[in-house]
């Protein structure tokens, strides 16, 4: 592991009556003369067994594509769906449930490669300022989509928009009954890490319910222990009222 860059995670059970649905990975390894940090939040809904198959395969999926080295958002692009293939193949063993993903590979500590499907997010901070990655997939910003592939998004019932009234989020892996309606292709953005650039929040939606993007970087900024600011990140959001399964992961690169 680079001696410039630390990591620590923190996973927190809501309150709801269900096991916990979130899986984490967070780790260092060496693959051909580099080292990869590999750092996934896996947030399932209808079941864990979704965000459990990820947790095992994802990366294994993402790394053994042939042009990994060479074009790696393609790769992970094609990843995702042969690994969403696989899971619908074992929806009879995995169920009926799904999962959203944000994953991020950190190459070297200079380069870092990450990809989204579903409302995880990822928050960059450089020099005190919170950057978003990718816009969250909710059925309300891509009601085209989904009406083009033949399904609805509707507020009934319930409270919130959600696709063919069931599912609050746009993009997952699984969900084999609404999967003809549902995508599971990634955003994929290629990231340079520079000196400014101090940490990254990966999290899954029970933080970004309850708070803002600097928020977030503003309530761990001061605390250089990853995992202590991890823990403090959920905290947080738990002392605003969230309620949901929660998982977070800092990196932090100075």
């Amino acid at each position: 592991m680079s001696k410039h860059t630390t990591h620590g995670f923190h996973c927190l059970k809501g309150k709801s009556n269900h096991d916990m649905e979130d899986y984490v990975v967070s780790e260092f390894k060496k693959k051909e003369d580099s080292e990869l940090g590999l750092f996934a939040i896996f947030d399932g809904h209808l079941g864990h067994d979704v965000a459990k198959y990820l947790q095992s395969h994802l990366f294994d999926n993402i790394l053994k594509q042939h042009d990994f080295w060479t074009n790696m958002e393609d790769a992970i692009r094609r990843a995702y769906r042969s690994t969403d293939a696989e899971i619908l193949d074992k929806a009879k063993v995995l169920g009926r449930g799904g999962s959203t993903a944000v994953t991020a590979i950190l190459i070297n500590s200079q380069k870092l490669v990450v990809g989204n499907v579903g409302d995880s997010r990822a928050v960059m901070c450089k020099n005190g300022v919170a950057e978003q990655l990718f816009v969250d997939h909710e059925p309300r910003t891509e009601k085209r989509l989904i009406e083009s592939r033949g399904g609805f998004v509707s507020n009934l019932p319930g409270d919130v928009p959600r696709v063919d009234g069931q599912l609050a989020v746009a993009r997952a892996f699984g969900d084999k009954s609404l999967k003809l309606h549902l995508s599971s292709e990634p955003d994929v953005k290629v990231v340079t890490i520079d000196d400014d650039t101090e940490f990254i929040i990966l999290a899954s939606d029970g933080i970004w319910k309850v708070m803002s993007n600097q928020e977030a970087v503003d309530a761990i900024k001061n605390i250089k222990d990853a995992q202590s600011a991890a823990k403090h990140l959920i905290e947080a959001a738990v002392s605003k009222k969230s309620k949901d399964d929660i998982s977070c992961i800092i990196v932090r690169f100075r």
